[in-house]
C-alpha cells in the first residue's frame, strides 16, 4: 500500500528529518562537489497556514512557528482580524519580519459582498501581503480581477472539498478563473481535494499554469466524512503529491494547515513537518 511505503520511506531517512525539523541543512564542511550538487537541487518552500494555531495569540503563533523550523507563514484573521486599523496590521507584520519569518500571505478571506472584496485588499496591502487565500463568490469574481490589476496583489481561491457549493475541488475554482487575470489561481487544498475523491496530485499537474499556494495536509478517508490527521499517516499519497510539484516547478509556498488538535497542535504539526521534509531529502 501507498500509505505503507510511505511510512517505511520515511522511517530510512528519519535522522535527516529530524535534521531537517530545526531547520538543518548546513553543507559546510562537505566536499566541494557534493556542495555544488546539494545548491542545485530543487526546493519546495515550507511555509505555515495559521488557521494551524487558531487557539493560540499571535505572538505565541510566531514562537511555535519557528520551532518546527517554518520560515513562510499566511495568517489567518484569528491572529490579524480583518478590520484591525492599518497601525495594527503594520505593527503585527513588522514582529513576524522581525521574528525572520516571511509574511506572505492571509487567509483564507471570505469576500460575499463588495465591501467584503475591498477590505481584503486593503488588509493584504496594509501588511505588505503579496497573495490573498480568498473564496470570492462568483459575481464578485469580476471586481476581484479589477483589484487585483490594480493591486498587483494575487488572490489563490480556495477549495473546500464536497460539500462546498462555490468551489469543491481545485477544476471547479479553475473553470471560474481560467479567462481571468493570470494572477488570479488556486490554493490546492490538498486534504479537501482527497475528500472529493480526487487524487491531488493530478489536479496540481494539471492545472499547474494557475497553482498560487498548496495547503497540505492528510485525512483519513477518500470520502466527505475524512477527518484531519497527521502528514503521513493518511491516505494521500505525500511522496507522489511532492513529486508532482517539483515536477511543475512550483515556486509558491507549501504551507501546512494542520487542523487536527487545535488546543495542542504542536506535536502532529511537527511530526507532519518532520515526515514531508524527510520524504523531500530521499526524493530530491
Amino acid at each position: 500500500m501507498a500509505q505503507e511505503q510511505s511510512r517505511r520511506q520515511f522511517l530510512q531517512i528519519a535522522a535527516v528529518s529530524a535534521a531537517s525539523l530545526i531547520g538543518a541543512s548546513d553543507c559546510r564542511g562537505q566536499a566541494p562537489q557534493l556542495q555544488e550538487k546539494n545548491e542545485k537541487k530543487k526546493e519546495l518552500k515550507l511555509g505555515l497556514a495559521s488557521y494551524s494555531l487558531r487557539k493560540f495569540k499571535l505572538d505565541e503563533a510566531i514562537v511555535m512557528t519557528q520551532q518546527v523550523g517554518l520560515k513562510y507563514i499566511a495568517l489567518k484573521s484569528d491572529h490579524l482580524p480583518l478590520d484591525s486599523t492599518p497601525a495594527d496590521i503594520e505593527e503585527a507584520a513588522t514582529k513576524i519580519r522581525q521574528a525572520g519569518l516571511v509574511l506572505y500571505g492571509g487567509g483564507v478571506i471570505y469576500m460575499k459582498d463588495e465591501a467584503q472584496v475591498h477590505q481584503a485588499f486593503e488588509y493584504a496591502k496594509a501588511a505588505g501581503m503579496k497573495i490573498i487565500i480568498g473564496v470570492p463568490n462568483h459575481d464578485l469574481l469580476p471586481l476581484v480581477n479589477e483589484m487585483v490589476q490594480k493591486s498587483d496583489i494575487k488572490v489563490a481561491v480556495h477549495n473546500h472539498g464536497p460539500t462546498d457549493k462555490n468551489y469543491p475541488t481545485p477544476e471547479a475554482a479553475y473553470e471560474k478563473i481560467k479567462s481571468l487575470d493570470s494572477r488570479i489561481g488556486l490554493c490546492h487544498d490538498i486534504g479537501h481535494t482527497m475528500r472529493a475523491a480526487v487524487d491531488p496530485s493530478v489536479p496540481t499537474e494539471k492545472f499547474a499554469d494557475r497553482l498560487l499556494d498548496v495547503h497540505i495536509k492528510d485525512v483519513t478517508e477518500a470520502t466527505k466524512d475524512g477527518k484531519p490527521i497527521e502528514v503521513g499517516r493518511g491516505v494521500i499519497d505525500i511522496p507522489k503529491f511532492l513529486r508532482t510539484l517539483l515536477k511543475i516547478d512550483y515556486t509558491g509556498v507549501v504551507s501546512f494547515e494542520y487542523e487536527k488538535d487545535a488546543e495542542n497542535p504542536l506535536p502532529g504539526l511537527a511530526e507532519s513537518v518532520g515526515y514531508v521534509r524527510g520524504v523531500l531529502a530521499a526524493i530530491v
